[in-house]
């Protein structure tokens, strides 16, 4: 699974997410995911500060730009997005190891409270739903590194640790 055996690296995973936390409740968890991910692959959080609300669409362009400004050569953007497809665990698992054999690093992006700008979902690999439901941005962002971490140790034949 690991492309050091092969000399070419680590598959390295960002995930683009606007606003913060300001609850406090999902940051903690997020920040443990984040650090058993660190164990199998570079993994980086990053937060934009969200966009000042200056009528319809113009905030979601901005932070748009924004996401697209951290998009690298060799990324696969892949959007969350209620409209995305549905994958499973596994599914999402032997995406990662699709990424890892063709060279890709991903960056995962979770839009603000208005959600992604058509430019985001526009330049994504894939699009992406982690539920039917509807969930707030914080919320899906620690789904999202929960998951990431679930599909790191089925690519390792690991049981997962909760």
């Amino acid at each position: 699974m690991d492309r050091r055996a092969s000399g070419e690296g680590r598959l390295k995973v960002r995930v683009v997410s606007v606003g913060r936390d300001r609850s406090g409740l999902f940051t903690p968890a997020v920040d443990d995911y984040a650090s058993r991910l660190r164990h199998y692959t570079t993994f980086e959080l990053i937060e934009l500060r969200e966009a000042a609300r200056r009528g319809e669409g113009a905030s979601k362009a901005r932070e748009a730009g924004l996401i697209l400004d951290r998009l690298g050569e060799k990324d696969w953007l892949v959007a969350l997005d209620e409209h995305g497809a549905a994958v499973s665990s596994l599914e999402l698992s032997q995406y990662l190891q699709r990424a890892l054999n063709q060279s890709r690093d991903l960056l995962f992006a979770v839009g603000g409270d208005e959600g992604l700008g058509s430019e985001v979902l526009a330049a994504a690999h894939r699009t992406l739903s982690l539920s039917r439901l509807t969930l707030p941005h914080r919320l899906a962002r620690l789904v999202l590194v929960e998951q990431l971490y679930r599909a790191f140790t089925m690519l390792r034949g690991e049981p997962y640790a909760k």
